[in-house]
């Protein structure tokens, strides 16, 4: 009975939907599989079965199934110190009068099995001797003729009971008990020089795998050095054949080089033209070609950010650390003031008004006022982690698990849950008369008067965590690094845009007349800036040390948020 998992006596038979289906047990370690259904997180990823037995879809593992595994941890089990092998049904256990009579939820065994007097254990002074119970240890110890003197490793060999232990020592019988102090330090040293030792080793073993790098280098090197050395030769050889038929065509190139003069003074001419009419367009200053640079970083929080949001002059971010900081986006990149309130992550941040809206790990929103940067509210409003946060049309709607709430803006109270979500909102995003939502591999268009289903686009790019609307598309980054992109009328997918080896957490647009851009953020690292017209990536920005998961524009300027706990800006 070595093995919690091996003993498994129920104080009462637990109801079926706590058994996985694929090793017909009770959970452990429960995970959602990318099909929805729960399975043992060692059944999924053992690979003996690959396929869900429910849909018959490939088994992968998306998220912990937290609810199935708090769930289980409050079944009422036996002590395993009292249970004992069954005498009818072969691997199976029962109840031992003789054992331990306690019964424990299975999330608190092993804290009681850790300290239960019921436990067989060894006598440490002699092998031979048979196992006792542990809360028998002690009187067995105190009548145990065995006992060795306390500084046994040093040499001392005295044995006997513990009584004449106590009496070897107290007496000033043991040789080794005067000089016990000089012999610990002995012992600190040696500890810390074979510490160095092996450090020492690592070190000669590191230095060695570089010299051998180094020289397969040097190797490289030469042989690459004679290549170039004959290449040169043979250029030496070519070179000077055509010094003699450049002399040949010096006449030749003169009278080439007054015709190209003349050619670029004309086109200097109507570069200048064409930049005048530029300047006098409607996109005035908008440069179509503008290269983004990083112009300042936001350092403050102690954890990685999730979400950012811009209201007038100040950038309000939310991290791990369980803050919202107020930041100045116009003067120096500083922080006006923290938020401190929620229990949990910062995942979610929106404005309407001068309020700000947070949704957190804790489940609650919060309701801020933006003036006096003050707690007004705390709304509980989710069994869940409150995912996602957007409001439109006089009402705020919060993502969570497989639920969107709506909420009064006015009276902060709850008016419709919208159902039939198959996973974790992830993503918001309300544009004209619609709200739409990202949910597994499904975004749902709602209308936003009616809150009515009013179309449903499929992804095949794993589940979606981004969703951005343009004046003609729609846009939504996946799991599985891809940008797919629908038109906005049609509800038809155009194109997929490919570049990032990451999820995409996050899109932003950025539109002017003619031109429209879409920045990406991604757990590669990395943001990318798309051209819309032509569906290509103008530019690619690595500046973040982390995965970057959030962005947020203002006034032609870009905010990233990522978990090297840092907020970006790019212009």
């Amino acid at each position: 009975m070595d093995s919690a998992i091996e003993v498994l006596v129920f104080v009462e038979q637990p109801n079926r939907t706590l058994y996985c289906l694929l090793c017909r047990l009770v959970f452990q370690d429960p995970v959602i599989t990318q099909c929805g259904h729960t399975y043992c997180r060692k059944c999924v990823t053992s690979r003996q079965i690959e396929k869900c037995p429910v849909d018959n879809m490939k088994l992968a593992v998306v998220v912990n199934n937290i609810a199935v595994n708090e769930q289980v941890g409050e079944l009422l089990i036996h002590c395993k110190y009292g249970c004992k092998p069954s005498q009818i049904n072969l691997g199976e256990y029962e109840v031992d009068p003789e054992g331990c009579p306690f019964t424990i939820r299975i999330s608190d065994r092993k804290e009681h099995e850790s300290q239960c007097g019921y436990a067989p254990v060894r006598c440490p002074n002699n092998p031979d001797c048979p196992l006792v119970l542990k809360m028998n240890l002690e009187s067995h110890l105190f009548n145990c003729n065995l006992c060795k003197c306390d500084h046994q490793r040093y040499g001392c060999h005295f044995v006997g009971t513990q009584e004449q232990v106590e009496a070897h020592l107290s007496q000033g019988q043991c040789a080794y008990d005067s000089i016990k102090d000089f012999l610990s330090a002995s012992d600190d040293k040696i500890r810390e020089l074979q510490m160095t030792i092996h450090q020492k080793d690592q070190e000669i073993g590191f230095l060695r795998s570089m010299l051998g790098k180094l020289s397969e280098r040097v190797d490289r090197l030469e042989k690459s050095m004679e290549m170039k050395i004959n290449y040169m030769d043979d250029n030496i050889n070519r070179v000077e054949k055509t010094i003699v038929d450049l002399d040949e065509n010096q006449r030749t190139f003169s009278e080439e080089l007054i015709d190209h003069e003349r050619n670029y003074t004309m086109v200097n001419r109507e570069l200048s033209v064409i930049n005048a009419r530029l300047n006098s367009g409607a996109a005035g200053a908008y440069d179509p070609q503008q290269v983004y640079k990083c112009k300042g970083t936001f350092v403050g929080h102690q954890g990685p950010v999730w979400c950012l949001c811009v209201f007038g002059d100040l950038l309000f971010s939310g991290s791990s650390d369980k803050t919202i900081k107020a930041w100045d986006t116009c003067t120096n990149y500083t922080c006006q003031k923290t938020l401190e309130g929620h229990n949990g992550i910062v995942l979610a941040l929106c404005t309407h008004g001068n309020r700000l809206y947070s949704g957190s790990a804790d489940c609650t929103i919060m309701v801020w006022n933006i003036d006096a940067l003050e707690l007004e509210k705390t709304i509980p409003a989710h069994e869940n982690p409150v995912c996602t946060l957007v409001a439109a049309n006089n009402m705020l709607f919060s993502g969570s698990l497989k639920v969107i709430k709506v909420w009064d803006l006015h009276t902060h109270q709850l008016k419709r849950e919208l159902t039939g979500l198959n996973h974790w909102v992830r993503a918001l995003v309300a544009n004209g008369n619609y709200l739409y939502s990202g949910s597994y591999q499904t975004i749902k268009v709602w209308d936003l008067n009616t809150l009515e289903i009013v179309h449903s686009l499929q992804t095949s790019g794993g589940s979606v965590y981004s969703i951005a609307i343009t004046n003609h598309h729609i846009i939504a980054g996946t799991y599985e690094n891809c940008i797919h992109v629908w038109d906005k009328n049609e509800y038809s997918q155009i194109e997929t845009l490919t570049g990032h080896v990451g999820t995409v957490y996050a899109l932003a647009v950025i539109s002017a007349p003619g031109m429209t851009k879409v920045f990406s953020a991604s757990y590669d690292r990395s943001l990318r800036v798309w051209n819309m017209e032509n569906m290509i990536c103008t530019q690619t920005l690595i500046r973040h040390q982390g995965s970057v998961a959030c962005l947020a524009v203002s006034r032609g300027r870009l905010f990233s948020g990522a978990v090297d706990s840092s907020v970006k800006v790019w212009q």
